[in-house]
């Protein structure tokens, strides 16, 4: 266990898990891109000890993969998990209390320690304008802090157990903040904080909040925790950390004495500047927006402080591993939480948020020989109604039957569905509703519509295993090529807008449709590139799940309404790129060319694969 960062970098490099940069580094665009570079090439952490501009170090890419997080955590993981299963179904410690008796342990060591005396020693206060500034993408707004720790109370019941503790982004630097006496609070809507602040705007009061950056990495990984109801994030940072948070209290702002960097400020009720852009995890940037503004108090920092930072862009990235970290450690919550469920994946290639994969039960009418989706559509209201999980805006669910499934195999998992749909029966729309903040494929900011794909008992159909004929001679539709089994990229003009779109893909319906049934296709994707969708499974399903907003831009040969339930015989996703959509990520050239002397021979990371 570690008491603070600089033991567990220490420890990372004794067992050649971290590398060290000794050159200097610019923290504008050059940082994220060697991050980017070495993540990619399954690298180590990489520790930034001569930061341009700053007299900090810095540290990335130290949960880059989950063995090196395991690592990182292989004192305290086991019995972690044992908690987390017991909060999940306390009855297994009543029923085998001498197998469960450690955990008292390891419960009293989550209870957070307050430390008399004010700031530690170690400390001392700074500016946001010593921290590294770091600048990720090209057209990001400012320097953002990656990894934070957001730390508010309750203001209706104040303390340290009534807290929130997560992970929103920060701005520190640009648009219309003034250095060092403003920042930018991103947060997305379900977060914890946007309870407190709400509280607190009723009771015409700001809000205090203390950004903690750095500490043991069990604090930063708590930040991003999806719970059990009751446990809170800083009992389960000393849980995985094995020692007891340790903070103090300084004009009234909490003070984490663990932390490498600690901000402290105020959230005024209406108060908001613009903040953004930001190279954001679906790929793309999220636009500029009013967000809460942060008026900086006080700043703080160890004297021989580091600053952990990540770089979020299109999948696979850093936020991957902890994606993968976080399912292995709370396991099987979800199955706890909603009855009937035994797996839930958010594709990870498609943003996360954009594409989910269920698999439930269905055991409602067991009697009936013709099955069809019932029990799968209870557990699929269940799960858009729950936690994060609630902003997908795809959902494809079935039921294992006499085949194993595995949600993670993203071809089997869609062709086993994609055979087994009735398509006149089985897809099921929720309109003007909410999805991600960072998603603008919808009708506004948190805006936008969900489907539900659903599919239980036998096949239906053959799927195709080449592009059929007909789509290779319909007029408008250019270079179709074959995505998986059953699913067919075709290219056609340019998204101009959608009362011009609505009759064009009207068209294409309609012409797909005079051919005669295609019952081998039933899915059609409609893209700018259909090159680029087709080449990959990770292309599929992130130029598809990220670009379109199911009420809009799904549309079906032979569609037709009865009793307000859309159906068709195909279904044609437009997954073109449309004008109110955020630009991709695109790198610099020039910073990636002249990154390249780190990886030259001699130079700090000349061993890292290319």
């Amino acid at each position: 266990m570690y008491h603070n960062l600089e033991e567990c970098l220490i420890d990372l490099e004794n067992n050649g898990h971290l590398v060290r940069i000794h050159e200097e580094v610019d923290p504008e665009l050059e940082m994220a891109a060697i991050h980017m570079k070495v993540y990619a090439a399954g690298g180590p952490a990489l520790l930034f000890e001569n930061v341009k501009g700053s007299k900090f170090r810095a540290v990335s890419n130290l949960f880059g993969t989950v063995e090196r997080s395991k690592f990182i955590f292989r004192d305290t993981w086991e019995g972690v998990q044992k908690v987390i299963s017991l909060r999940s179904d306390p009855m297994k410690a009543l029923k085998s209390p001498l197998k469960h008796f450690g955990t008292g342990l390891a419960a009293w060591k989550a209870l957070p320690l307050q430390v008399n005396g004010g700031l530690p020693a170690s400390m001392e206060e700074v500016s946001i304008a010593d921290l590294p500034l770091i600048k990720h993408w090209p057209e990001d707004g400012g320097a953002f802090v990656t990894l934070p720790q957001v730390y508010s109370e309750d203001p209706e019941k104040p303390g340290i157990m009534n807290s929130n503790l997560g992970m929103y982004r920060i701005q520190l630097s640009g648009n219309e903040y003034e250095l060092n006496k403003e920042i930018g609070l991103h947060y997305q809507i379900h977060r914890g904080i946007g309870v407190h602040q709400d509280k607190a705007t009723k009771q015409g009061l700001p809000l205090k909040v203390s950004i903690f950056i750095g500490g043991p990495p069990a604090h930063t990984l708590s930040a991003v925790m999806p719970l059990p109801e009751g446990m809170s994030e800083i009992t389960f940072a000393g849980l995985l950390s094995g020692r007891r948070f340790r903070y103090s209290y300084i004009d009234g702002y909490c003070i984490s004495h663990d932390a490498d960097f600690v901000i402290t400020g105020e959230i005024y009720p209406g108060e908001t500047k613009p903040e953004g852009p930001f190279g954001d995890h679906l790929g793309y940037y999220s636009l500029t927006h009013p967000f809460p503004l942060m008026r900086v108090h006080k700043v703080y920092a160890k004297t021989n402080a580091v600053f952990p930072f990540t770089v979020v862009g299109r999948p696979p990235q850093e936020d991957t591993a902890f994606g993968a970290l976080i399912h292995e450690l709370t396991g099987d919550a979800i199955k706890q939480e909603i009855p009937g469920v035994k797996e839930v994946h958010a594709v990870d290639a498609a943003g996360v948020h954009p594409l989910l994969f269920a698999i439930g039960s269905e055991r409602y009418t067991p009697y009936q020989q013709v099955k069809q989706p019932a029990e799968l559509l209870t557990i699929a209201n269940r799960i858009l109604g729950t936690g994060q999980v609630s902003l997908a805006k795809y959902l494809f669910i079935t039921a294992e039957e006499s085949e194993p499934l595995d949600s993670h195999n993203v071809e089997h998992f869609l062709t086993y569905i994609l055979a087994r749909m009735d398509l006149h029966r089985d897809l099921h729309f929720q309109t003007n509703t909410t999805i991600d903040t960072l998603d603008y494929s919808g009708t506004g900011l948190n805006s936008g519509s969900k489907v539900v794909f659903a599919a239980v008992g036998d096949i239906k159909r053959e799927l195709c295993q080449e592009v059929p004929d007909v789509l290779n001679d319909i007029a408008g539709i250019e270079h179709a090529h074959l995505v998986m089994p059953g699913i067919v990229a075709v290219q056609v003009s340019k998204f101009t807008s959608y009362g011009d779109t609505q009759v064009e893909m009207r068209d294409i319906c309609e012409a797909i449709g005079a051919k005669g049934p295609l019952p081998t296709c039933p899915l059609i994707i409609v893209c700018d590139d259909s090159q680029f969708i087709s080449e990959s499974i990770d292309n599929f399903v992130w130029g598809t799940f990220t670009r379109s907003n199911p009420s809009h831009d799904i549309y079906g040969v032979n569609s037709y309404y009865e009793n307000k339930h859309w159906a068709c015989d195909n279904i044609v996703i437009d997954a073109r790129i449309k004008p109110h959509q955020a630009p991709p990520l695109i790198p610099d050239p020039t910073v990636e060319k002249n990154i390249k002397r780190f990886f030259t021979d001699g130079a700090s990371l000349g061993s890292v694969k290319k």
